[in-house]
């Protein structure tokens, strides 16, 4: 603390205001006498607690409370800035002349008149309210995005007196704020009547709070609510109905609670990157059939997260709608170790999906990913009695597995993948593939597993020429029988099954 001096006036409300000082965020939780030193101080509460010093306790006694033991200081009132009105931080933000109808920002300009800016981006700025009522629909009128990031805002009516004013708006970028909840949310609708996106980043927010807000956002499309306090999850009960896409990612989600939200009739969009997911069960719908859960979702985000059982992925394969799903980095592996493996059997465990870790899923990729799974497991098809109906246990491992038979017929004992094989994994061919008939294109050398099928090698083909699979039609040559060109005709056999070799040659040709 420093020494006593005369500080300027402080605003009557300040408890609960938004403050920044030497560039960090806090809320104000004191304004009074710290004795044994004299004149004004104010308690404040940093957004970011390793700014602070202690709880809010000083000499033994208690001048306000804390989240954090750390979280609070006391500071001047002259240290800090309470902010400026959204009209002042757009004459800050905006150098524009009304009489020549120019805006300047940022080094962009523009012949446009302040009246007709469709974005304002005040994010970082020090905005705290609205300032002079009707200003801002007389200067800002057509506004339909507006970012309100990292301001000096504190409570939501403050927000709501600014965008009542701006009557197209449709997006808002809230993050990084903490705002005080309404007393009556309901009747700020009208101020968010036309609002479809809502950013509600690192606000310090759980999701009963979040619902609290909803029935003021009527039109809400997307919603993202990312980095928050947001663990337990309950069901939107006449609020949210209308999203349409919802980020939860960076959440530290109870995964029991993941289902409250599934009864949402129109979300399509769902991302829970980083929540700490491991599980995922739709026990209203048995192995293989179809869950009335997540009725519309199409896309799924579960990026960074600790999935590692395959039932996840044929519980996930119960969504009606699903098409799109990112499961970068987690814990899901094949009984090989190789990452190509695993995506394979995502592919054949998901018979809907089109795109899978944001990459289209070619139909070639599809049908070799599935006959690999049928060769991969036929052997435990056998041994589960085969046929149509084999045992429960099988089943329920590889619930899509009858009907990938129905697809290409039951795999032939010859043709299953034998346990030995994935210890031969690791066994390398350097081949080099040629174009007879192309004088232009330069040869290709790749190594390749032995056990890799004439399917998968057409497929890497297609990635390398554009050329597709069909219309391939390969031959091979070895060093050890000059003169003589075999034929690679079954794509569904292995190189190794082709007696190919380190160092042979691999012609391409196409129709």
């Amino acid at each position: 603390m420093g020494v006593d001096h005369t500080e300027p006036e402080v605003p009557a409300d300040t408890v609960g205001r938004r403050v920044s000082c030497d560039g960090e965020r806090a809320t104000v939780r004191y304004v009074g006498s710290v004795p044994p030193t004299s004149g004004l101080w104010l308690g404040v509460e940093w957004d970011n607690p390793e700014r602070g010093k202690h709880d809010g306790s000083h000499d033994g006694v208690q001048f306000f409370t804390c989240r954090h033991p750390k979280g609070g200081s006391f500071v001047r009132p002259g240290k800090v800035s309470f902010g400026v009105d959204y009209l002042t931080a757009v004459e800050q933000k905006y150098v524009y002349d009304t009489e020549k109808n120019y805006i300047e920002w940022e080094g962009w300009s523009s012949k446009l008149s302040i009246q007709m800016l469709t974005s304002v981006l005040l994010g970082g700025c020090e905005v705290h309210g609205p300032g002079l009522d009707g200003q801002i629909r007389k200067t800002t009128p057509q506004v339909k995005w507006l970012d309100l990031s990292k301001t000096l805002m504190s409570r939501w009516e403050d927000v709501a007196s600014v965008t009542r004013q701006l009557d197209h708006l449709e997006g808002l970028q809230l993050s990084s704020n903490r705002l005080r909840l309404s007393s009556e949310p309901s009747a700020h609708g009208e101020a968010f009547l036309r609002l479809k996106t809502l950013a509600l980043n690192s606000c310090d927010l759980t999701w009963p709070q979040i619902l609290e807000c909803a029935p003021m956002w009527p039109q809400l499309e997307v919603l993202s609510v990312e980095g928050n306090n947001i663990t337990e999850l309950q069901r939107p009960e006449g609020v949210l109905q209308t999203l349409k896409t919802l980020s939860l990612c960076e959440n530290p989600l109870n995964q029991d609670t993941l289902l409250q939200i599934a009864a949402l009739p129109r979300l399509e969009e769902l991302n829970l990157s980083k929540t700490g997911l491991t599980e995922l069960r739709f026990e209203d719908a048995a192995p293989g059939s179809v869950t009335a859960m997540f009725p519309a979702l199409r896309n799924l985000y579960l990026d960074h997260n600790s999935i590692s059982e395959w039932s996840v992925v044929d519980e996930l394969a119960k969504l009606p709608s699903l098409l799109k799903l990112s499961c970068l980095s987690n814990r899901l592996a094949s009984k090989d170790g190789n990452p190509q493996t695993a995506t394979q059997l995502l592919i054949a465990k998901m018979g809907r999906l089109v795109v899978l870790n944001r990459c289209e899923i070619h139909p070639d990729e599809r049908r070799g990913a599935e006959l690999d799974y049928l060769k991969m497991f036929g052997e435990e098809w056998l041994k589960a009695g085969g046929g149509r109906q084999p045992d429960s246990q099988f089943t329920h491992q590889h619930p899509r597995y009858l009907t990938l038979i129905d697809k290409y017929g039951a795999p032939e004992e010859g043709e299953l993948k034998k346990p030995e094989e994935f210890a031969l994994k690791n066994e390398l061919l350097k081949i080099l593939f040629v174009f007879p008939e192309d004088a232009d294109r330069k040869s290709i050398e790749k190594k390749l597993p032995a056990s890799m099928v004439i399917q998968k090698v057409k497929g890497l083909l297609y990635r390398l020429l554009k050329i597709p699979a069909v219309e391939l039609k390969l031959t091979y040559t070895s060093p050890k029988m000059e003169g003589t060109e075999f034929e690679i005709d079954n794509d569904l056999k292995s190189l190794r099954f082709y007696s190919i070799e380190d160092g042979d040659r691999v012609l391409v040709r196409w129709s």
